[in-house]
């Protein structure tokens, strides 16, 4: 395969995961209105996301991996999957969606700090602008969504947000970027299967321990077939397809340009609601998805520390052979 389409490819691949995401928002919440709690759902997610990623590592070619990586990637599970899920779910359960959508809006900025502090990143003005205008993109599109229920009676307690649910969901922003920055690279050295199977199996040990007896409370009899179906979504779509998206992306492009992907979410639950009549396409819709598209862009398009160094190796290359002839041109003459 051609190298200039394997970066394409995550890049269609985290637009993948995106969607599949912006899709388990809404069916997520559905779901929680219905018969479960957040509690739950995480629980579900984790175990379901365990198996399914368990028996597709049976049809796919057996890798090693050693005990400490194992451990390792276990560390990582902590970050990217129970601080990030149990985190963003309390917090949901405590604030607004609104104020969750917004504070979603900082993963990329604190992936452009954490990657220059532990990856050695370079802050570029074009990366920075272009986080900043995918920052405002975002914003932009949760506002709107706002002014367009503010005439809603339902959305008037939904407006009212709560400091504990924006930290609680800001931490699972704190924790996913920290997942990124700091283990990304075993998403580099492992196949997809091998890096999911052992990350949803360990925060399944971490998680059910103090969840089951919860989880068993569940009145499961009476949940309809509606929910049930988006409890399924979740779990295949939400989690097993969109982890597998994710990987494949991290696998290639840089954390910075990974996390710029989480603005497109909200993209997606804008044209679910208009596809099913709940909103209508605005301007102001318009000039927020500009703005996503030209932050991710800028951001693809920025120079990674890699770059800059081989830059550099370039010129003093070059430096160092026009020298060189300077200097035999200079013995001819002699």
């Amino acid at each position: 395969m051609s190298t200039n389409r394997i970066p394409l490819l995550a890049h269609f691949s985290l637009a993948g995961a995106a969607i599949c995401w912006g899709l388990m928002s809404p069916l997520g919440k559905d779901a929680m209105q219905h018969g479960i709690d957040g509690i739950t759902l995480v629980s579900l997610r984790v175990m379901g996301g365990a198996i399914l990623f368990w028996i597709s590592s049976l049809f796919a070619p057996r890798e090693s991996i050693s005990r400490k990586h194992i451990a390792l990637l276990c560390l990582a599970a902590v970050f990217g999957l129970v601080g990030n899920q149990c985190c963003f779910t309390i917090g949901l359960s405590l604030t607004s969606p609104v104020n969750a959508g917004i504070v979603t809006t900082t993963m990329p900025i604190s992936a452009l700090i954490f990657s220059a502090i532990i990856l050695k990143e370079p802050i570029t003005l074009r990366k920075a602008l272009g986080v900043a205008l995918g920052c405002c993109g975002a914003v932009l599109l949760v506002m709107s969504s706002v002014r367009a229920a503010s005439g809603s009676a339902a959305v008037g307690s939904l407006s009212m947000g709560d400091i504990r649910g924006d930290l609680l969901c800001f931490a699972a922003q704190i924790s996913y970027t920290i997942y990124l920055t700091v283990f990304g690279w075993l998403a580099k050295r492992y196949s997809i299967f091998t890096v999911n199977k052992w990350m949803f199996l360990s925060a399944t040990c971490i998680i059910w321990p103090f969840t089951a007896y919860h989880v068993w409370q569940t009145p499961w009899s009476t949940l309809s077939a509606v929910t049930l179906g988006e409890i399924l979504y979740v779990v295949v779509g939400g989690t097993f397809l969109a982890y597998i998206l994710m990987i494949r992306g991290q696998q290639v492009l840089r954390p910075t340009v990974v996390s710029m992907y989480n603005y497109v979410q909200p993209i997606v639950a804008v044209i679910v609601s208009i596809i099913l009549g709940l909103a209508v396409f605005t301007l102001t819709h318009a000039l927020a998805v500009a703005l996503i598209f030209s932050g991710v862009a800028l951001v693809t398009l920025s120079k990674s520390r890699r770059d800059l160094l081989e830059a550099d190796k370039s010129a003093k290359a070059s430096s160092t052979s026009s020298f060189s002839e300077l200097q035999a041109a200079s013995e001819e003459q002699s």
